[in-house]
């Protein structure tokens, strides 16, 4: 008798067995890098070879149980495509919101990520929002913001966090969390990684209670651009196979 995950494997194209394990992984990763939030937030990745379907995490699950086997095929619409996990897990409404807002406006991104980690919701509230006070806060030259409108369930809001994204990679959601997007979950992951990191840097800075010392904005603009993918590289393709062997080396069975 086959295994779910074979049986799983079986059913998709490579293109999207290949997408569900990176989605796995990324999920594995957020939660072992300390920015999971129970069973809550999502991670979502444009299936390959399709106009408007996408993987998502089964609602109930926390992260760090998140398989290649489990995750969810929906499109735009909200349809259940395919549900392997049948009556026992469905989908959150509000991450089909968020998501399928930025999958359907943007064709360039293939994954979007949404956190609501401690720091992350810190810095949303503040009213300078990131600050460029490192070369790590620097990278994020390019920050969107959204305002706060409640528990995002309704559907019209969709049109304004659009809008309020832009064609940035990187919003911060006022009053609730961080959010990142890319042409791969491999680049969406490594910016949330160093987006978190900037605002944990931020509040570390801010906790001393002492005069902050910010460089010149031309100095602010230049490391910024440098950070850019055209002028180095896209951030993330070439550390995803160490974040893979990472999670190789403690537990695999995302894989499955």
């Amino acid at each position: 008798m086959n295994s779910p995950a074979q049986s799983v494997r079986d059913l998709v194209s490579e293109a999207e067995w290949n997408a569900r394990v990176d989605l796995a992984a990324a999920y594995r990763l957020i939660a072992h890098f300390g920015m999971a939030d129970l069973i809550y937030n999502h991670i979502t990745v444009h299936v390959p070879g399709t106009e408007d379907e996408f993987l998502i995490n089964p609602y109930g699950l926390m992260y760090e149980e998140i398989t290649a086997s489990c995750l969810i095929k929906i499109n735009l619409a909200g349809d259940i495509l395919f549900n392997p996990n049948g009556d026992a897990y469905g989908i959150n409404p509000a991450g089909y919101v968020i998501h399928s807002a930025i999958h359907g406006a943007r064709g360039d991104v293939g994954s979007v990520i949404h956190t609501h980690t401690r720091a992350g919701m810190a810095v949303s509230a503040l009213e300078c929002g990131l600050m460029p006070i490192a070369q790590t806060n620097m990278r994020f030259g390019k920050v969107a913001y959204h305002e706060y409108e409640g528990v995002a369930v309704d559907l019209d809001e969709r049109e304004r966090l659009i809008a309020d994204l832009g064609t940035s990679n990187v919003m911060i959601l006022r009053n609730h969390g961080l959010l990142t997007c890319g042409p791969t979950v491999a680049e969406a992951f490594n910016t949330m990684y160093w987006l978190e990191n900037a605002c944990k840097v931020q509040l570390d800075a801010l906790a001393c209670n002492t005069a902050l010392h910010l460089p010149p904005q031309h100095v602010i603009a230049k490391t910024a651009h440098l950070f850019e993918p055209h002028v180095r590289r896209p951030y993330g393709l070439m550390e995803w196979p160490a974040m893979l062997r990472l999670l190789d080396r403690r537990d695999s069975s995302y894989r499955n």
